[in-house]
């Protein structure tokens, strides 16, 4: 991990009017490097922006940057696109041509993982291309805080809204990202208002449990083959009603 942002421009200027404006816009000063990946050709940065804290509350603070470096006509372009969670983040670089397995990893100095679960859906939005359309994000800057992406599934039919929730435990310096579906956006607006239930489990993820559970019991039946161990910790299929999540400046740096 870096604190201090390089985008590898040497003496290169902007090749059009949007890359000099994002350029203006990004100051490295704000920007704390999360994850990263460059060639001679092309970078692509995860970033946390400072800047966005002093702005309208609840604004997306990670920010998804690529550049495409030109020697031969001394130039550069730079994309920027803004996201409530690095996993959101990830996935936009790899949608725009980053290499997964060199974006999914993040610094040493940031909030872990808690859980198996946590893990797995992070690595389904970072694999998700253009699954899932972001309608909403809320992202809090203090405690107790939390992030959520309010989603279109457009793989699924049945509850086809998704809501990802990362919370965080300070004290632990680990988060958790759990996935809630819901039948429209309207029970989605109104659980995240109320949180009165719990989370609701996306009906794939009960299949998933079953099918565990009737491999456990085969396993466990005299004479039954050995069967390896599934990745899905079905402990960990409910989300909680509520609680405090890393926004990803004030989670995941500390």
């Amino acid at each position: 991990m870096r604190d201090v942002l390089d985008f590898h421009l040497d003496d290169l200027v902007p090749a059009d009017a949007d890359s000099e404006y994002v350029e203006q816009r990004l100051w490295s000063g704000d920007l704390t490097v999360l994850a990263e990946h460059h060639t001679t050709a092309n970078g692509y940065v995860v970033a946390h922006d400072g800047s966005v804290t002093w702005g309208v509350p609840g604004r997306p603070q990670v920010s998804a940057i690529k550049i495409a470096r030109d020697p031969s006509l001394n130039t550069f372009t730079l994309e920027t696109s803004y996201h409530a969670t690095v996993s959101f983040a990830q996935s936009w670089l790899i949608e725009h041509g980053c290499p997964p397995g060199r974006i999914a990893r993040v610094g040493d100095g940031f909030m872990k993982p808690a859980d198996n679960l946590t893990v797995r859906v992070e690595q389904q939005i970072r694999e998700s291309g253009s699954r899932y359309e972001v309608l909403d994000t809320q992202t809090w800057d203090f405690d107790p805080c939390e992030t959520w992406t309010l989603t279109r599934d457009s793989h699924t039919d049945q509850a086809p809204i998704r809501v990802f929730l990362e919370e965080g435990d300070r004290e632990a310096h680990t988060y958790t990202m759990r996935e809630g579906a819901f039948a429209d956006e309207v029970t989605a607006r109104r659980w995240l208002d109320d949180r009165s239930t719990p989370l609701p489990c996306p009906p794939e993820y009960r299949v998933e449990a079953t099918g565990l559970r009737t491999r456990a019991a085969l396993a466990r039946s005299p004479g039954a083959s050995a069967i390896p161990k599934a990745g899905l910790d079905t402990r960990a299929l409910q989300a909680p009603s509520a609680g405090a999540a890393p926004r990803p400046d004030s989670g995941r740096s500390m």
